[in-house]
C-alpha cells in the first residue's frame, strides 16, 4: 500500500506550554520597557575614621635573677656549725656559718692587752714632761730633756694609736667568724659541711643565694626594629605615651603575668649572632613565680599613632599576587577597588598604612556581590571601629 503523509498536529500540551513562554516573555519585555530592573544590591560599610592608637610590640625575653651572691669565707678556721636550712629564705645579714671563733677571740686580747700598755706609757711620758718642765723652772733641767720627754710622749701616743688600730682589726676578724648573708634572696644547698677546714677568700664557695624579688626580665629587640622606632618618634609619626616604660609579661603557658614591670635599661651594643639589642626591665615577683631562666613574652609600649586607620579583617582580600585590596563605595554609591598596604593585624582589624583615607567607606559584608564599577546601596556595618591596642 502506497504510505500516505498526513499534516503534524502538535498536541494540547504542547500548545499550553508554548502559550506559557510566550506570556513569559512578553511579561520581561514589558518589564523592561516600563523600567522594572532589579534594585542595587545591599552591601555593609564602614566609614573610616583617623583615631589615636597606642602601638606595643610582643617580644621575647627570659628571667635574669635580680642579684646572685656566692657565700664565702673571710677568715680561715674549722667551721662549726650551720645556722641555715638548704632552699630557705634568708636575710641580709643572717649568720650562715660560724667558723671557730677561739683563735681570733685570743687575737682580740691580745691586741687589747697592747693598747693598755700603750696607754699606760703614754701617762708615764707625760708626767715626765709635766716634771721636767717644773726643773727647768728651777735650773734643775735643760731645754734638751724636755724636748726629749716632748718626743717620747709623741712617741708613745703613736704607739697607742697602732695598739687601737690592731684592736679594730681582730674585732673585726673576730666579726668574720659569723659567715653572714651578703644579700637577701633564696639560699642554695650548702657546698661545705661542719668540720671542714676553709680558708679567707678561697675559691669555693660555702653556699649561694639568689634574690628573686624583685627579678629581671632581659629582651631582645632586632636593632633594625629599633631604628625604625627612633626614626617614627623623630619624625612625629609616633608620639610618646605616658606609662610607656611599662612592661606586661606572658609567660609560657600562655597566661598573663599579674604584675606589671618598668624598663631599666636599653643596651647599645648589638648581638653580633642575632643582630638584636637587649632591653632590661625589672618585675615585682613576691611569690616567687618567676624562675631564672624562664622564657616569656613581654608587651612593650612604644607610643602612640595619632592617625591610624583601622579597617575590619573582612574588609580586606587578597588578590592572586597576594596583594592586598579594598572594595569601597564611592561618592555615586559605585564600587572601586583599591590597593592597599597594611601594617599589622590588631585584633579582628588591619592597620592600613596606605591606600585608604579617612572617610572612606569600606565594604565589609555582601562583597559577593559588589563588583567593581557597579552601583550598590551601602548601608551601616554594626562593627565597631575601636580595638584595644595596635600590635
Amino acid at each position: 500500500m502506497p504510505h500516505l503523509h498526513l499534516p503534524w498536529r502538535p498536541s494540547a500540551a504542547a500548545l499550553a506550554a508554548a502559550a506559557l513562554l510566550i506570556a513569559g516573555c512578553a511579561d520581561d519585555n514589558a518589564d523592561r520597557e516600563g523600567g522594572g530592573e532589579r534594585p542595587p544590591p545591599e552591601v555593609g560599610v564602614v566609614a573610616l575614621q583617623a583615631q589615636p592608637l597606642e602601638r606595643t610590640k610582643t617580644l621575647p625575653g627570659r628571667t635574669a635573677a635580680y642579684r646572685v651572691a656566692d657565700v664565702r669565707p673571710q677568715v680561715s678556721g674549722i667551721l662549726q656549725e650551720r645556722r641555715f636550712e638548704q632552699g630557705a629564705q634568708v636575710s641580709a645579714g643572717e649568720s650562715l656559718y660560724q667558723i671557730d671563733p677561739a683563735p681570733y677571740r685570743a687575737e682580740v686580747d691580745r691586741a687589747q692587752a697592747q693598747l693598755d700598755e700603750a696607754e699606760a706609757t703614754v701617762d708615764t711620758a707625760r708626767k715626765d714632761v709635766e716634771r721636767i718642765r717644773e726643773l727647768l723652772e728651777t735650773n734643775g733641767a735643760s731645754e734638751q730633756e724636755l724636748d726629749d720627754a716632748r718626743d717620747r710622749l709623741e712617741q708613745n701616743k703613736a704607739r697607742v694609736q697602732s695598739a687601737r688600730a690592731s684592736l679594730t682589726a681582730a674585732r673585726i676578724q673576730l666579726g668574720y667568724t659569723s659567715v653572714e648573708a651578703p644579700i637577701p634572696g633564696r639560699i642554695s644547698q650548702a657546698y661545705v659541711t661542719e668540720g671542714s677546714l676553709v680558708t679567707a677568700q678561697q675559691e669555693r664557695a660555702l653556699a649561694q643565694i639568689t634574690q628573686l624579688d624583685p627579678i629581671y626580665v632581659d629582651i631582645q629587640r632586632p636593632a633594625e626594629q629599633a631604628r625604625r622606632l627612633q626614626r617614627a618618634l623623630a619624625a612625629g609619626e609616633l608620639e610618646r605615651t605616658e606609662g610607656e616604660s611599662q612592661v606586661a609579661l606572658r609567660l609560657g603557658g600562655g597566661e598573663t603575668y599579674e604584675h606589671t614591670g618598668e624598663l631599666t635599661f636599653s643596651g647599645v651594643d648589638v648581638a653580633q649572632d642575632t643582630g638584636s639589642i637587649t632591653l632590661r626591665a625589672v618585675f615585682p615577683n613576691p611569690d616567687h613565680e618567676l624562675r631564672p631562666g624562664m622564657f616569656v613574652r613581654a608587651r612593650l609600649t612604644e607610643g602612640t599613632d595619632p592617625d591610624a586607620l583601622l579597617v575590619p579583617q573582612q574588609g580586606i582580600r587578597h588578590n592572586r599576587q597576594g596583594q592586598a585590596t579594598a572594595l569601597v563605595v564611592d561618592e555615586d554609591n559605585r564600587v572601586a577597588q583599591r590597593q592597599v598596604e597594611v601594617r599589622r593585624a590588631q585584633g579582628t582589624f588591619w592597620v592600613v598604612e596606605e591606600g585608604l583615607d579617612a572617610g572612606d567607606r569600606v565594604i565589609v559584608s555582601g562583597l559577593q556581590q559588589a563588583q567593581p564599577g557597579e552601583p550598590v546601596r551601602p548601608v551601616e556595618a554594626d562593627i565597631p571601629n575601636k580595638p584595644e591596642r595596635a600590635e
